[in-house]
């Protein structure tokens, strides 16, 4: 396929992980750990973006949200409680499987797909999210086009990444592989994304970056939002 970003070796690497994506203390635990971040910087870029009640429990309610690389579902889930009528995309047919078997058991319905996003003629979302995605893609360019494409004018983009750094060398990949925190081969860092380039190529797909926010570590806090950038970061998009 013309512009195809799905890498197999990726599909297959994350597709081997399908069966125990929801066990919070399996080789998905960071996942289960971060979650809860990404959550709530969504939350906040929800309410600021359609000026929404703070203290609503639906904020998504009347809106359509896709999760691109979805996994088994970890975001789908969450953001189908918060009230949108939710599609889940994954280059991987397993994990596609699980995240449905499990949305069917949480009494969720959510509308799986496997395959590449560009090619499943979806329409347009109010809400896309594209969670630690980018850096596992073979043309980040049609990645970001195809995101892009998928968003309602008025839509909301938030999409978090490794930033390319010594730091995040150290502790992503050198650090939490080699403990096993993180699936030996999850990360390359030779393909993380720094803010500057992420910013451009959204101007080329016709979106606008806002600041992005740093999703840190310390054995304090744990995972947190904060100013940092240096390790990984978060941020929305919108359309020019």
């Amino acid at each position: 396929m013309a512009n195809a970003t799905i890498r197999p070796s990726e599909a297959e690497h994350f597709g081997n992980l399908a069966a125990d994506w929801w066990d919070p203390n399996g080789s998905s635990a960071m996942l289960h750990r971060l979650n809860p971040v990404r959550l709530g910087f969504i939350r906040e870029a929800v309410d600021r973006h359609w000026q929404g009640d703070s203290r609503s429990v639906r904020p998504l309610a009347g809106k359509r949200a896709l999760d691109v690389g979805c996994g088994a579902g970890l975001l789908c889930e969450p953001l189908a409680r918060l009230g949108a009528e939710v599609t889940g995309v994954d280059a991987a047919a397993e994990n596609i499987a699980v995240a449905a078997e499990h949305a069917r058991g949480a009494g969720l319905a959510i509308d799986y797909r496997h395959g590449e996003l560009g090619a499943l003629g979806l329409d347009q979302f109010d809400l896309v999210t594209a969670m630690e995605v980018i850096e596992h893609v073979s043309d980040k360019p049609a990645f970001v086009a195809a995101l892009a494409a998928s968003l309602a004018p008025d839509g909301l983009l938030v999409l978090s990444t490794p930033n390319r750094t010594p730091q995040s060398k150290l502790l992503l990949v050198e650090g939490a592989e080699r403990l096993g925190i993180v699936p030996r081969g999850t990360h390359h860092w030779e393909d993380f994304i720094t803010p500057e380039e992420l910013r451009e190529l959204l101007a080329a797909a016709g979106l606008t970056m806002a600041d992005p926010r740093g999703i840190s570590w310390s054995p304090s806090r744990s995972l947190h939002l904060s100013d940092d950038v240096g390790l990984n970061y978060i941020v929305t998009a919108t359309a020019s």
